[in-house]
Parts: C-alpha cells; sequence; structure tokens
C-alpha cells in the first residue's frame, strides 16, 4: 500500500502529539505516585523488640500471623514444603542457638519464639541480588520488588536467619482471605516480611503489632532517644539472633 508525503507528515504529526501528551500524562501519573502521604510515619531507623515473656502468656496465640497474612495476602499452602511465612513460630533452641545451654529455663526452652526478617543493618541478601530486586531503604526497611525478582533464591543462600520463601507454586489460589488493597505474588518469586512499610507510609503501626493482645510487640524509631523502643533496650537485657555474623539485626528479643 502506497502513500503519500502529505498523509505521511499528517500521521507523524499526529503521532508526536499523542506521544508528547503521553509524556505529560506519565509525568502527572509519576507525580501522584512518588508523592509522601502527609501521614507518613516519620523515622530514620526502624526497629522492634518483642518481648517473649509476654508472649508466653498465651500459649498457641497466632494473631499476629493471622493478621499479617490477611495483611499481605500470604498464602497457606497446606504443607511445609511450600510454606510461604513472613512471620513464624520456631523452638527457641532453634532460633538461638548460640543462646542454648543445658541450663535454659524449661518456659523459656519449651516454648516457641516468633520471627521474621530482622531487616538487617548490614542485610547479606542485598548484595548478592543480580536484579536489584531486594535493597535497604534508608530507614533500614529491607524491601522486595516482585517484578524484579527472577527467582534465583541468591537472597535466599545469603539470609543466615531463613526469613525469605520461594513461590513454588502459584500462590494465588491459596489465599484464605483476599486483602484487595496489598498485591498478589506469582510462581517463581521470592517474599518475605516488609515491616508494613504500606502501613508506615499511612502513619500506621506494622500489623502483627496492632494484633497483639499482650503488647509483646514494641515496633519504633532508633534514631530517636525519647522513643519507647530506645527506652526498653536502654532498661532491658535483649538479645538478638546470630549477631556474630555481623548483619546487625533490628529485632531484639527480651526472654
Amino acid at each position: 500500500m502506497s502513500i503519500d508525503r502529505r498523509k505521511f507528515l499528517a500521521i507523524a504529526g499526529g503521532a508526536a502529539a499523542i506521544g508528547i501528551a503521553g509524556r505529560r500524562t506519565l509525568k502527572v501519573l509519576a507525580k501522584n505516585v512518588i508523592s509522601k502521604p502527609s501521614a507518613t510515619l516519620a523515622g530514620k531507623r526502624w526497629a522492634m523488640v518483642i518481648d517473649l515473656k509476654k508472649c508466653r502468656e498465651l500459649p498457641g496465640c497466632t494473631k499476629c500471623i493471622q493478621a499479617c497474612d490477611y495483611a499481605h495476602n500470604i498464602p497457606d499452602m497446606g504443607n511445609s514444603k511450600d510454606e510461604i511465612k513472613w512471620i513464624w513460630k520456631e523452638k527457641f533452641n532453634h532460633a538461638f542457638v548460640e543462646q542454648e545451654n543445658y541450663f535454659v529455663p524449661d518456659d523459656v526452652k519449651n516454648n516457641p519464639a516468633i520471627l521474621f526478617c530482622n531487616h538487617c543493618d548490614n542485610p547479606p541478601c542485598t548484595n548478592v541480588c543480580p536484579t536489584q530486586a531486594t535493597w535497604k531503604r534508608e530507614d533500614g526497611v529491607v524491601m522486595m520488588d516482585w517484578h524484579r525478582c527472577i527467582g534465583c533464591r541468591y537472597c535466599m543462600a545469603a539470609c543466615p536467619y531463613g526469613s525469605r520463601s520461594f513461590n513454588w507454586r502459584d500462590p494465588r489460589p491459596h489465599i484464605k482471605q483476599l486483602n484487595p488493597d496489598f498485591p498478589t505474588r506469582e510462581r517463581g518469586v521470592v517474599e518475605k516480611c516488609n515491616f508494613c512499610e504500606e502501613r508506615l507510609s499511612r502513619g500506621l503501626l506494622p500489623a502483627c503489632v496492632e494484633a497483639c493482645p499482650v503488647k509483646a510487640m514494641t515496633f519504633g524509631n532508633l534514631e530517636d532517644p525519647n522513643s519507647e523502643i530506645r527506652e526498653i533496650l536502654n532498661k532491658r537485657f535483649t538479645i538478638r539472633r546470630k549477631p556474630e555474623l555481623g548483619t546487625q539485626p533490628e529485632i531484639y528479643y527480651i526472654i
């Protein structure tokens, strides 16, 4: 099919006009997307303290896990092999190998600890990702971009805490109750706790913190000397998981 020069220039001019309009639209959309909500919870270095003494007051309680599962559309695969976990319980001697000794009190040794991503100050997972699908924000939250994740699982190998899960199967059919406000994932990507960064941006505490009936979790800004979390760390003895590795985990435990 032939076309004369006049028609060609008319078509080209129209396409250019559409392109310019499209770029303007994208700029407007981008501006709306990256603008920070006025209710953002301010913090320079987020961390959490978990009081396992309070947690032991309600043995068998899973309120924090249930809240996290719903908030982030975490599937229930029905078996440990395919399990996707953001928050989970683990035996004390498995979670704190370096603390294990024969004289650990029975109430500590026989009760599980709540575990999740430690949002390390020196996270080894971010150093090995070939696509930068995982990175640490300025406020310390270790993030995941599921669109960039290629499923190589290098981050899983680098994490010494077992805090990451891989979707071997499509997780979407296994979501018990869909939360329309949070994206679902696909098969072949890694996921983990994100400190509820989507809630922090709205001025809210992490879902697990709000859901805990005994207030065993304290979340706050380490850079604020007047914050509740700093007061707890100044007055109470706490431990961290595998501190000898130099990852500087920002989850502290009162045992």
